[in-house]
Formats: structure tokens, C-alpha cells, sequence
């Protein structure tokens, strides 16, 4: 068996009925590292339903920085919402190695794939608090806007962010 066909056994055993497996081929495709990353992302693509989908959306989270561009790359190509609403997830599981790449993705034309991204950074959290007030000063219209939604969408730690940059600005 070639590691592709492992891979693909692996992505395979999302569908038994066995939790256990399920968990276990997600633990093995992390172990796989950017191997396992163009495969998780076509599996995530075509995933008929939501549970497959997740299972693949957690596999890329386990595998981390090596996912984030190719996703964020897939992301941009792919208009499939749910294919985007589970990338996102995965880049919110990733956590904070991705959220300058997310910041900068931001800056795509696209409406839809700045809200899913947005979504990334929420999950995320306070990571990307610092980063996306820094963004409110980007020469980028979208990005400044867009970290601005992000931050309001976050809550009161995102909100107080804001207008503690506010404040510094009117005082300094």
C-alpha cells in the first residue's frame, strides 16, 4: 500500500460506524503532515455530508501551519459555501499561526469569503485581537474594515480593543 492509498484508507475510515476509528484516522492523518493535505482538502470538497466534512475540517486543524495557505488558496478558488464554512472552522481550529494569513486573505474581493473568514478569526479569539487591531491602521480599506467587523463580531474583548485604539489616537 502507498502512502497516498493510506491516506485515502484513512479519509475513508470517516465513514465507519466506529467513533473510535473515526478519531483514530484523525490522529493518523496529523501524523501524515502536508501529505495528508491536498487529499483532506478534496475529502472536505467532496464530502457528501456534514459529519464527513467535519471529520476532514478536524483533520486539517490536528495538522496546522502547513494547511494554511493551501486552504486559504482553496478557499479563494472554491465557492462551495459548505466547503468554506468547514475550511473556516479548520483555520479557527489551526488557531493563532493563522490568523496574519487570514488577516491578509481578507483583502480578496470576495464578500462571502471575507465573512467565512471572519468567522475563522472569531473562533480564534483573543489571538486575534492584537493582530486585527493593528489591521485598523492597514493601508487596505477592505482590511481595516473588515478587522473592524471582526473585532465588533468578537465581543467585548474585540469592542474594547477599538476604542482603547480610539482613545490612544485622540490622545496621541
Amino acid at each position: 500500500m502507498t502512502a497516498d492509498d493510506s491516506i485515502t484508507a484513512l479519509i475513508s475510515a470517516f465513514r465507519d460506524p466506529s467513533v473510535d476509528r473515526r478519531h483514530d484516522a484523525i490522529q493518523k492523518l496529523a501524523q501524515c503532515g502536508g501529505r495528508a493535505v491536498a487529499p483532506l482538502i478534496k475529502a472536505l470538497h467532496d464530502a457528501p455530508d456534514s459529519d464527513l466534512r467535519w471529520y476532514a475540517a478536524v483533520a486539517l486543524a490536528r495538522i496546522g501551519e502547513p494547511v494554511i495557505t493551501p486552504l486559504l488558496a482553496a478557499m479563494n478558488a472554491d465557492r462551495y459555501t459548505d466547503f468554506r464554512k468547514y475550511a473556516a472552522a479548520a483555520l479557527g481550529g489551526i488557531g493563532e499561526p493563522a490568523v496574519e494569513p487570514i488577516i491578509e486573505a481578507m483583502a480578496a474581493d470576495d464578500r462571502e469569503l471575507r465573512g467565512f473568514l471572519s468567522l475563522a478569526l472569531c473562533r480564534i479569539g483573543t489571538p486575534a485581537i492584537g493582530p486585527l487591531t493593528r489591521s485598523l491602521e492597514s493601508s487596505s480599506e477592505i482590511i481595516k474594515s473588515c478587522a473592524a467587523l471582526t473585532l465588533w463580531q468578537m465581543g467585548e474583548d474585540g469592542i474594547t480593543s477599538i476604542v482603547k485604539k480610539m482613545e490612544r489616537e485622540k490622545t496621541g
